[in-house]
């Protein structure tokens, strides 16, 4: 019995085996390719054929124009896979528009109807099947034109390749042989990223007070949604898990001062000054300096001053306060006082220029 049940299951062994990993036929190779626009990722997997000597004989001989019976499989209009053997298929994780036609996150199977002129790209919601051979317009999620470009040089493999990067858009370019046919691929970055943001803070990120400040500060660096960033700077400093901090309330006063609310922005920064660092100090006065507020700005550097005295940092600080009020002795003064603590040979040159400029009457700053 035992003997008999070995020769049963070798048998099914045998006629039921697993196929081993080898090269696509066809010499074809294997690729993918991705890239992050915005926050959302767009991923190409797709078989790379090679000319293989048949330049002038690709487009409109091997691959031809439009929509054709392939002689195999249901469709009698089929396009081209955009590739070899099995589907190409494009994955985008967010929304997208497609030279400017919107698309739903998900995972697409790609065609191309070629055309010496203008293109069709077909992105079908049948990621599944083996080539084209069952392409069904039925199926189609979205179709838009492109107008393929020639190249002088012939490229041997077909590639993907993503160009003209932008923080909410790129151009991928599909390229082979002498053809190029580009499209543009664009996120609405501050859509995706706001709808990141709240999904995040639902998670164990939302118990946390840095993120909780991390997602205020965005929208106060994009001036955008500044109620929404108001209650987070809120919930960071005096939510259940938030803590009291100088980052914490810049956060908050930056967006109090963007929406106009000048006193309560004031009324927080200087509650939090007890609380900040040497280097937060010296950062936030020169803040001021930029904001055209001299006057407030040595304050906080003679602050600054009194809390850390004659270090590097608050000497220089205070050069910096004197030169913004366009009291350049007193500023000579403290930047001699921070050449001699330079910390290192860069911080001592930068310093040698201050002084340079301050010689010479100029603001350094």
């Amino acid at each position: 019995m035992k003997k008999y049940i070995l020769i049963v299951a070798l048998a099914f062994s045998l006629n039921g085996f697993s196929q081993l990993t080898v090269p696509p036929n066809g010499g074809n190779k294997k690729a993918w390719v991705g890239e992050k626009i915005g926050i959302t990722d767009v991923t190409i997997h797709y078989d790379r054929p090679a000319v293989k000597g048949r330049e002038d004989k690709i487009f409109g001989q091997l691959v031809p124009y439009g929509f054709n019976d392939l002689g195999f499989g249901t469709s009698k209009a089929a396009p081209w896979r955009a590739g070899a053997n099995e589907n190409t298929n494009i994955e985008f994780s967010t929304d997208v528009k497609i030279n400017g036609k919107d698309l739903p996150a998900g995972k697409y199977g790609f065609f191309v109807a070629t055309d010496p002129n203008n293109c069709t790209l077909i992105f079908s919601k049948n990621s599944t099947s083996w080539g084209s051979y069952f392409y069904d317009e039925k199926e189609d999620a979205l179709r838009v034109t492109a107008a393929p470009v020639e190249n002088e040089r012939s490229t041997e493999w077909l590639t993907y390749a993503f160009t003209e990067q932008m923080p909410n858009s790129a151009v991928i370019i599909l390229t082979w042989e002498k053809y190029r046919l580009p499209f543009k691929v664009e996120v609405d970055l501050e859509k995706t990223q706001m709808e990141s943001i709240v999904r995040e803070l639902r998670s164990e990120k939302g118990f946390n007070s840095k993120a909780l400040n991390q997602a205020a500060q965005y929208t106060l660096d994009h001036h955008m949604h500044l109620d929404k960033g108001l209650t987070w700077a809120n919930e960071s400093i005096s939510g259940p898990f938030g803590e009291v901090n100088f980052t914490n309330a810049s956060t908050k006063a930056g967006i109090l001062e963007k929406m106009g609310k000048q006193a309560e922005a004031d009324a927080t920064m200087k509650s939090a000054l007890p609380a900040a660092t040497m280097l937060e100090l010296h950062n936030y006065a020169r803040r001021l300096i930029a904001a055209k507020k001299a006057k407030e700005a040595l304050e906080i550097f003679q602050m600054n001053y009194n809390k850390n005295p004659n270090v590097y940092t608050t000497n220089i600080g205070l050069a910096r306060g004197y030169s913004a009020l366009g009291d350049y002795k007193k500023a000579l003064d403290y930047a001699k006082k921070g050449l001699a603590q330079a910390p290192d040979e860069l911080n001592k040159n930068n310093v040698a220029q201050l002084i340079s400029q301050l010689q010479q009457g100029k603001d350094i700053n």
